[in-house]
């Protein structure tokens, strides 16, 4: 990391940690403080400054940056154009795996045999850090060599014939999430990162690739609801309040096409009254299968899986997996609906539990389709696909649920 380093106002970069005493605005100031002192500084400079630091240090920065610009604006409820400039170059800063980089604990020449390597192991004092042995010539990785292969080898075998030759390594300036995609295919507990001819610089730990995918898919359950990923247990009421009402209009919004198409059939609700018990049990059904596509689309976004899966296959899977789920649903509800049609009187019970069984079957493959395509629709115009696919995902489903069930019962029993 680079050592201590002054802020210049007229550069716009810090060089430094910020613990490090730094002779400037800045020096010895907590994140709180050097957010307060960029927030003077116009957006595109503020990226700049943050993309300076290093990854974690410039997260800790920006994660007070929104604060600041309300306190600066002067009004509780927070000036949106400063808070979303902020926001904006919080999400530029981009982790690279040398950020996670740390030194290799055992790298040892090709040459070396199997009992030097033991020798080695025996008295080294971070044996416990050592999964692989990382084979170099001429400080260039050749290969690697596990436990076990070591403990298997004769004493004077060299390492250069047990290891596994041209291993897979991370190139220096990597991004972190393309790191974590490449990683999900192979789980290793350790991948070693070299530069651009093939010398090794450290390695990077498979947890800590990982951990970023944690934060971000446990964020997305949230997300789904309309709570922000910024959103914590000690948020300020207003805070909190600023972040989900917006999404509990939209919400109410949606939620008023729904009543719309119901209310368009209202004679017929009317006539068959039947029909209106089993309207949530619709709603219900389409809406948690399309939840669930919903799901799997948002982990293949996150993980990066869909930039090797077709989204067409995908696509035809839930139809496949929405019509399944919905004919053996169906059959159980439109069997309810035949039983309580009866003991309520009415005199079409078997088309009732008919029209049940066919809503059901539409309702599923339909919400499975919106499932795949309302998140990557979202995405593709720039909106967090987490954030507010589940509130246009609802109002779909209800919408095609409800309104099949509902034509389906004008056109085939009025």
């Amino acid at each position: 990391m680079a050592g201590p380093q002054s802020f210049d106002p007229e550069r716009d970069v810090i060089d430094g940690p910020l613990d490090s005493p730094i002779d400037g605005p800045i020096d010895g100031q907590s994140p709180e403080e050097a957010a307060r002192t960029l927030a003077d500084l116009p957006p595109d400079q503020v990226a700049q400054v943050l993309a300076s630091l290093p990854h974690d240090e410039a997260i800790a920065v920006a994660a007070h940056l929104a604060g600041t610009a309300q306190e600066r604006a002067g009004d509780p409820s927070g000036d949106d154009a400063a808070e979303q400039a902020t926001e904006s170059a919080a999400a530029d800063i981009d982790a690279t795996i040398d950020e996670l980089l740390e030194a290799a604990p055992a790298v040892l020449e090709s040459s070396r045999t199997a009992a030097e390597a033991v020798a080695f192991l025996v008295q080294s004092e971070a044996v416990a850090d050592i999964t692989y042995i990382f084979v170099v010539d001429d400080d260039k990785l050749v290969g690697v060599v596990g436990m076990r292969d070591i403990v298997l080898a004769k004493p004077g075998q060299p390492l250069a014939e047990i290891m596994v030759r041209e291993p897979f390594a991370f190139k220096s300036g990597t991004g972190v999430d393309v790191a974590v995609r490449a990683a999900l295919a192979r789980h290793y507990p350790v991948y070693p990162v070299v530069d651009g001819e093939g010398r090794l610089l450290g390695c990077v730990r498979g947890w800590q690739l990982f951990q970023r995918v944690v934060v971000e898919v446990t964020g997305q359950a949230g997300a789904q609801v309309g709570v922000s990923r910024e959103e914590q247990v000690n948020t300020s009421i207003l805070g909190a309040f600023r972040m989900r009402h917006p999404w509990l209009q939209v919400n109410l919004l949606t939620a008023f096409a729904a009543a719309f198409v119901v209310s368009l059939f209202e004679d017929t609700i009317t006539q068959i009254v039947a029909l209106a018990a089993f309207l949530p049990v619709l709603a219900g059904q389409s809406g948690n299968t399309g939840c669930q596509a919903l799901a799997i689309t948002l982990r293949g976004l996150t993980l990066g899986q869909l930039d090797e899966y077709p989204v067409g296959k995908l696509l035809r899977k839930e139809v496949l997996l929405g019509a399944l789920n919905g004919l053996v649903v169906g059959v159980v509800a439109g069997l309810a609906m035949w039983l309580y049609a009866r003991y309520s009187g009415e005199p079409n019970a078997v088309m009732l539990g008919l029209v049940i069984l066919v809503a059901m079957v539409g309702a599923c493959t339909g919400s499975g389709i919106f499932g795949v395509i309302v998140p990557l629709t979202l995405k593709r115009l720039g909106a967090d696909p987490a954030m507010a696919s589940s509130i246009f995902l609802t109002t779909f489903t209800d919408i095609l649920g409800m309104g099949l069930m509902l034509f389906l019962a004008s056109a085939i029993l009025l």
